[in-house]
């Protein structure tokens, strides 16, 4: 279910005034959802002209090293399985690397399709898969995008110090 904003909230991520909007309303171009109390909601992604048929999920999974090719291969087996049991369509973009680099070719894949109204979903085994810091950033463009963010906990064998050598 995409974010649903404000009359208010909705005209200045449009640029335009609530007059507008109202107006769009009565021609049929932009009909917003109403609360109980008939205020006006609109959804995000069809604010940003998202199109829901070429939106999909996209499961994203990283490793530091060649050395845990096992956890990667993990990894991907978990995703596939979680978004094939929620009837999911989905595409796995995997990395090689460490989780403080941020120019990982899969990662700018990712971002370029979040920013681009591509992704529905995004779904990771654990929250650090993504980035080991910063992934607040990419979670608040999902945020932003009407993208929702899904993460599997899994039990990990190694602990976060152990993950954060291995990264460094």
């Amino acid at each position: 279910m995409s974010k649903l904003l404000s009359i208010s909230e909705a005209a200045k991520l449009k640029g335009v005034s609530t007059s507008t909007l109202r107006r769009w309303e009565a021609e049929g171009k932009l009909i917003p959802q109403r609360t109980a109390n008939g205020h006006r909601r609109y959804e995000l992604s069809e604010l940003l002209g998202i199109k829901k048929e070429l939106s999909y999920t996209i499961g994203y999974a990283r490793t530091s090293s060649h050395d845990q090719k096992k956890d990667l291969e993990r990894q991907i087996e978990v995703l596939e399985l979680f978004c094939a049991q929620q009837g999911w369509q989905y595409e796995i973009i995997k990395d090689l690397g460490s989780g403080i680099n941020y120019n990982k070719r899969g990662l700018q894949k990712l971002i370029r399709l979040i920013v681009d109204n591509k992704v529905e979903r995004l779904v990771l085994t654990q929250k650090d898969r993504l980035l080991r810091f910063g992934g607040e950033l990419i979670f608040s463009l999902c945020e932003h995008f009407g993208t929702e963010v899904v993460i599997i906990n899994r039990t990990e064998d190694s602990s976060y110090e152990e993950d954060l050598a291995q990264d460094v």
